[in-house]
Order: C-alpha cells, then structure tokens, then sequence
C-alpha cells in the first residue's frame, strides 16, 4: 500500500499547493501543464506495451479489447450519463467554479487511467511500485491544476483514490495465487494502452 499512500499524499500535497493560486493558473501555463501531463502518461503507456507485447501469448487480445471497449462504452455513452449525475449536484459558486464538477474531474481523471488500476496489482503481486509513484507525480500536479480552480475541495478525492486503489490493492493480494505472470502480462498491455 506505500504506492497507493504516496499517491493520495501527492494528491493532498497538490491540492493543498494549488488552493493558494486563488485565481487559477494562467490558461497557457495550465495547457503546457496538461500536455506535458499527457505526454508523460501516454510514454508510459506505450512503453508498457512495448515492453509486455513480445511476451504476449495473445497479442490480438490488445486489438479486440480497444476495439471492444471503445464501442461498448460509446454505446453505453457513460460520458453522457455522468454528465447529467454531475450537474445533478452542481451548483456554481459566485466565480463560476463548481466544486462537484470539479470532483467529478477529479476522480475520473485519478482512478480511470491504467496507471491507477495497474499500479496496486504490480505493487501487490511483484512488490513493484513504479506505476503508482509515477501516478501519483501525475496526480499530484494535476491537484495543483484543479485546485487552482475549484479549490482546496479537491482534495477530497484523495478518499476516492484511497478507496479505489485500495480494494485493487486487497483484491490482487487475495487472488494472487490465481494470477499468472501470463494474466499480467496480458493485463499490462491492455491497459498500458
């Protein structure tokens, strides 16, 4: 679980830092920010695929799973349908900023991603925490991002990684007996991608 506590660590640590900018973070600032962000995750994920896919004993498995998974959740439209439970909850403040949406963002942004779902079970199966610190370097910059905007509020979502991360983590744990190194490799590029 020391991944999983850096993480929501970094998450409070940036939140807490991104709070003072009360006025947010310049909009040019906050766009290289989010596309160095972008850059680094989507390096990780095709390093992860690189370095898995020769191991692969189903290599179409990555194919059928993109192609599977981008339809069922067009499909689904769950954008769509957690759009409309957000704005539920929503109420903007005087400056326009919402702090449900921005939770919303949040804990989309933190616990969706392959880093976070793949991080606790490396970190409980092999002991290997270079996911979750990498994500959690992600997440605590991005705190900064969003709390710059939506405020200390953001922080809350630490409770959502914790959670999330954390039943990942005891999950692995208890079957990892059942997990194969094959199932993770397998794992690993499908979500690495």
């Amino acid at each position: 679980m020391i991944g999983t506590i850096f993480n929501v660590c970094m998450i409070l640590v940036g939140s807490t830092v991104g709070s003072y900018f009360k006025k947010g973070i310049k909009p040019a600032y906050n766009e290289i920010l989010m596309q160095a962000l972008g850059m680094v995750a989507m390096m990780v994920g095709i390093n992860a695929v690189v370095q898995h896919m020769p191991k692969s004993h189903y290599p179409v498995l990555f194919i059928v799973s993109l192609a599977v998974g981008g339809l069922l959740g067009q499909w689904l439209d769950l954008e769509k349908h957690f759009d409309n439970l957000v704005n539920k909850f929503s109420k903007p403040k005087a400056d326009g900023n919402n702090l449900a949406e921005g939770l919303a963002t949040a804990v989309l942004l933190y616990c969706i991603g392959s880093l976070s779902i793949l991080g606790p079970i490396q970190a409980a199966l092999n002991k290997d925490y270079t996911f979750l610190f990498t994500n959690g370097m992600l997440d605590g910059i991005t705190s900064i991002v969003l709390a710059s905007t939506f405020g200390i509020g953001m922080a809350l979502a630490a409770v959502a990684v914790l959670c999330w991360q954390g039943s990942i983590y005891l999950i692995a744990m208890l079957l990892q007996n059942s997990i194969n190194t094959n199932m993770i490799t397998e794992l690993t590029i499908v979500g690495g991608f």
